[in-house]
């Protein structure tokens, strides 16, 4: 039993950690975060905070890797198929607009990860390729669905960027509802 607790708390408090990442990294971007702030917002040390998550980019792919997870499981975007994705998608837009750290540490991060040197290249590139692949399915009257699909994603994106900068104006989920709705409008009539 004790170990239980001790496994849960641990648990607990790693959580935390991904939590304030998530915070930090969305506010400053990873390259300007410090870890010794990070430590400080958890109340943790230094050392205390590195026993929990290693190293930097080691705590940086955890936190990308716990929001997608969390999306997925709690949208059931995974889970959906051909033009129901279009639907899951969505749903992720309309929860993201009640996680501001989350949508400002996407945004931060998929721009700075361009850089080929930095830690998340790799992921944000696979991820983007993973999530376009998982959408044209949703097309299959368009000439060029993979295209289609891109472009999905490119409004979703430019959506939140806008919405952080205008967040009383800019309704993430009901744009690209519209849009969708357009879409699926179009495949109809034509």
């Amino acid at each position: 039993m004790a170990e239980e607790r001790g496994y849960a708390k641990g648990r607990a408090r790693r959580q935390q950690i991904l939590e304030e990442a998530v915070r930090l990294f969305g506010e400053v971007g990873y390259r300007a975060a410090s870890l010794r702030e990070l430590a400080q917002r958890c109340g943790l040390s230094h050392p205390g905070l590195l026993h929990h998550v290693g190293d930097k980019e080691s705590l940086l792919l955890a936190v990308l890797a716990h929001r997608d997870a969390a999306d997925a499981a709690e949208t059931g975007l995974l889970a959906a198929e051909g033009a129901d994705r279009l639907d899951a998608l969505v749903e992720v837009m309309r929860r993201n607009a009640s996680r501001r750290a989350i949508v400002e540490l996407h945004c931060v991060l998929s721009a700075e990860a361009t850089a080929a040197d930095h830690p998340a290249h790799a992921f944000f590139a696979e991820r983007y390729a993973r999530t376009v692949a998982s959408l044209v399915p949703a097309f299959p009257g368009e000439a060029d669905p993979v295209s289609a699909a891109r472009r999905v994603v490119a409004l979703a994106d430019g959506l939140q960027v806008q919405w952080l900068l205008d967040p009383d104006g800019v309704d993430m989920a009901a744009e690209l509802s519209r849009h969708v709705a357009g879409l699926r409008g179009a495949a109809q009539a034509g």
